[in-house]
């Protein structure tokens, strides 16, 4: 039964040219989750950069992960792709690796309908390995297609090892057909941070936890905000909320940044606000891989001034950071030289 906080891992990479994965921050990072008492973690979502990794190194990630977590919490493996037979194979290698849930990503850029998505990736998928919990993921903001509510309908009511959705449509309207649609038959499960407590609190919704991106850095405030709700306990819920929501706010960077020919709007997209908080904060994860690189001055001065918001008004949110990575996190807040490397 999936409910509570699952963190959508960064992957961790070396300060290097090739940005070569670092297996022993990844294992830092997930005992620091395990302290934190998460419901789970995902490995190889978008947060983890799947795209730019090799399906060598995904699968890598993942056995790594499982490894690590040392049955302290659920493992869900990030297994999708836009060619069903790729997403078979990381499947395949996933559940040989013992993991007992993958989460799919809609199929991006090659775009197919919802009823394609449906019978063409998850329905095979899900009858080769009917032992495995198969989580759809929905963000048609990143993949230019998806899954509708409908059609998840019909897959929770012909597979049993489909009862659970990753909401990251952006649309309330959307996030309530799921519901009518499909009754109790789907737990849905915010995949966008800054929405997650009003999805709880929306009795036509009614989420059941998140897979959050910024439980990265806080994850043991996201499971217990979860927590809270689903006790009943909305306003302590509430007031995690409050304290948490400038860091949830960052999970996507706008700024307007100046060229010769005028101003052009910059999106610093996840992973990089999280990663480039995380290396901030002393979390050593690395920058991203190519084609994503770093932030301007003016993104990473957002994200510093939400962590220094975070910090003087509710410093025991960061603390577990400073005790596990052994860091003063008022000293690294107020680093100008780090601020100038994290930034172009």
């Amino acid at each position: 039964m999936f409910q509570g906080c699952y963190t959508a891992l960064v992957t961790p990479m070396k300060d290097n040219e090739e940005r070569e994965i670092n297996y022993d921050a990844l294992h830092k990072i997930i005992d620091f989750q395990a302290a934190a008492g998460v419901s789970g973690v995902l490995a190889m979502g978008t947060t983890g950069e799947s795209p730019t990794l090799n399906w060598e190194e995904h699968s890598r990630v993942i056995e790594k992960t499982r490894e690590f977590s040392r049955s302290r919490f659920t493992v869900i493996a990030g297994t999708g792709s836009n060619c069903t037979e790729e997403s078979i194979r990381s499947t395949r290698h996933a559940a040989e690796c013992g993991v007992g849930s993958i989460l799919l990503v809609e199929p991006y850029y090659n775009g197919p309908s919802s009823i394609e998505i449906r019978r063409e990736y998850i329905e095979p998928i899900a009858t080769a390995f009917p032992a495995l919990e198969i989580i759809p993921y929905v963000i048609p903001g990143r993949t230019g297609t998806q899954l509708l509510p409908e059609d998840l309908a019909i897959l929770a009511e012909n597979y049993k090892n489909i009862n659970a959705v990753k909401e990251a449509s952006g649309d309330i309207g959307n996030m309530r057909r799921t519901r009518h649609c499909s009754g109790q038959k789907i737990r849905i499960l915010s995949g966008d941070d800054d929405m997650t407590f009003a999805m709880m609190t929306d009795a036509e919704i009614d989420a059941c936890g998140a897979i959050s991106v910024m439980s990265n850095i806080t994850p043991g405030p996201i499971q217990q905000m979860t927590e809270a709700i689903l006790e009943g306990d909305t306003e302590k819920g509430r007031r995690w909320y409050k304290a948490l929501e400038p860091l949830l706010g960052i999970v996507t960077v706008k700024t307007m940044e100046e060229s010769p020919w005028g101003a052009r709007m910059c999106k610093a997209r996840n992973p990089l606000p999280v990663k480039t908080l995380m290396n901030l904060l002393g979390m050593p994860v690395g920058i991203p891989r190519r084609p994503l690189g770093k932030m301007t001055h003016k993104g990473i001065e957002i994200v510093r001034n939400a962590a220094l918001t975070v910090q003087n008004n509710n410093p025991e949110i960061l603390k577990p950071i400073a005790e596990a990575f052994n860091v003063d996190i008022e000293e690294r807040l107020n680093d100008t030289e780090m601020l100038e490397k994290l930034c172009y």
